[in-house]
């Protein structure tokens, strides 16, 4: 297994789901994690649970959108090895049931949102000249994915962020990749599938666009994230990992 010995890392949306699993995999392995997350109650109690095993952790009050609070989380961090941003936002709607505030919602969680916490880390990373930057994309970064127009406009573009971070700025020795999941069965999914008139049915209906299936878990996110974070990965910069369970294999 990947070690991340005394790695200062930053995870946002750290207080569920993916977020959650990438601070807890990244703790076991011997990081030291900032669980970022708008919600206190959900990010201090992932804390707790990393403390009570050991780990060191810490928790950051942060709404991504906001750059002004990403430039003073990062006057008040030590110098990040790792920084992974995955806090996000969905929208289900095609052109006829998305408003243009919809889009701008998700594009100033989604987009700007990596951006700014880019802004405010990424350039210590230059000057040391090492770092790695992992983005939470998906599947809908890459593909079209129906009745998601805002959220597959706003993961293209982390997308062509990661890409043109990786471009501009690896010969420093700073890596940028990004992560495209498939659907994966977050918290979130889960409450969502129970509120279906047949939940079994809908988790069929939902995961029939991966060839195995089945929807990955969060903790197999992780794992993905840990290799992109670890030195390991040296080789590895402006990629875009698909956990998809073979949903793109046909396209």
């Amino acid at each position: 297994m990947f070690r991340l010995d005394h790695k200062n890392t930053l995870v946002t949306g750290a207080g569920s789901g993916i977020g959650r699993a990438i601070a807890e995999t990244f703790a076991r392995q011997g990081a030291i994690v900032w669980v970022a997350d708008r919600d206190a109650e959900s990010g201090s109690a992932v804390v707790e649970s990393l403390r009570s095993s050991g780990a060191q952790a810490h928790f950051a009050s942060l709404d991504v959108s906001d750059p002004d609070a990403a430039l003073a989380l990062a006057a008040t961090l030590p110098e990040l090895h790792v920084l992974v941003n995955n806090a996000g936002i969905g929208h289900v709607g095609n052109l006829h049931e998305t408003k243009a505030d919809d889009l701008d919602r998700l594009h100033s969680v989604n987009v700007r949102g990596p951006f700014n916490l880019c802004k405010a880390f990424v350039p210590a990373m230059l000057e040391r000249g090492s770092g790695s930057v992992i983005n939470l994309a998906s599947i809908g970064g890459l593909l079209g994915v129906r009745d998601r127009l805002a959220y597959t406009v706003s993961k293209h573009a982390v997308v062509g962020l990661t890409r043109a971070l990786a471009l501009d700025h690896s010969h420093t020795g700073v890596r940028f990749n990004a992560i495209c999941p498939g659907r994966v069965e977050t918290p979130f999914v889960q409450a969502r599938i129970a509120s279906y008139p047949d939940p079994q049915a809908a988790y069929r209906d939902m995961a029939s666009t991966q060839l195995n299936g089945r929807m990955a878990r969060p903790d197999e996110v992780a794992a993905a994230a840990l290799y992109l974070a670890a030195d390991e990965s040296a080789m590895v910069t402006g990629s875009c990992q698909l956990i998809d369970g073979g949903w793109s294999a046909g396209k």
